[in-house]
């Protein structure tokens, strides 16, 4: 019984010292990968993956998934500002219920003093994905003409892109991969309003609850 199949090596795309937004240089790892195939694994700078089977999960990942990630939504609602919140109502960001989420993230500097932050039940079909980690071939972006929008420096071109694959009928879920998240994410300062106020823009939505166009 083959129980591991025989990987290859991960290489790294390392952005010292950006100060680009991320989907620039997303972007332009897609580009170069356009002749050279692969997995590609986009995560933020103050992450820890200390899983020592990274390469099969990726693997069994994509046989499941066209996109996945480690944190998700399964649902998707007009204006929703995060795949965590449900809304953003009277300047207040309101969880929704956790029967919609799925993934485990843990949170911290690393072991042993990190917490443990479990959404839901992984493996499952999802409309929206933290950005934190995305995983997907590049042979399925370019095929299917995806990108990241620079419009959105950093905040929100997570919830754009899952938005642009569901458009394409990609399927996109979560998966059981070990993360250590140095942030629980930032969701009160200007720059994330900012960005909130151009995704609603561009998908011609506002907030529904308070009735207040962007």
């Amino acid at each position: 019984m083959k129980l591991f199949e025989s990987l290859p090596l991960i290489g790294l795309e390392l952005s010292a010292e950006n100060t680009r937004g991320l989907p620039e240089v997303y972007n332009e790892a897609i580009d170069k990968s356009k002749s050279d195939p692969a997995i590609l694994l986009f995560s933020h700078d103050d992450i820890q993956i200390p899983d020592i089977y990274l390469p099969n999960q990726v693997h069994a990942a994509m046989k499941h998934f066209d996109i996945a990630g480690v944190a998700g939504n399964t649902r998707r609602l007009p204006a929703q500002p995060s795949w965590y919140f449900s809304a953003f109502s009277n300047n207040r960001l309101v969880r929704d219920e956790i029967t919609n989420l799925s993934g485990i993230v843990m949170h911290g500097n690393g072991f042993p003093e990190c917490k443990l932050s479990y959404y839901g039940r992984p493996g499952k079909s999802v409309k929206l994905l933290d950005g934190l980690l995305l995983i997907t071939k590049s042979d399925t972006l370019h095929k299917h003409e995806l990108r990241f929008d620079p419009l959105f420096k950093f905040h929100f071109y997570d919830m754009d892109l899952c938005r642009q694959a569901e458009s394409k009928n990609l399927i996109m879920g979560t998966w059981p991969i070990t993360v250590i998240h140095g942030s629980a994410g930032d969701y009160t300062s200007t720059s994330w309003k900012e960005s909130y106020i151009k995704y609603l823009n561009k998908y011609g939505e506002h907030d529904v609850e308070t009735n207040q166009s962007p």
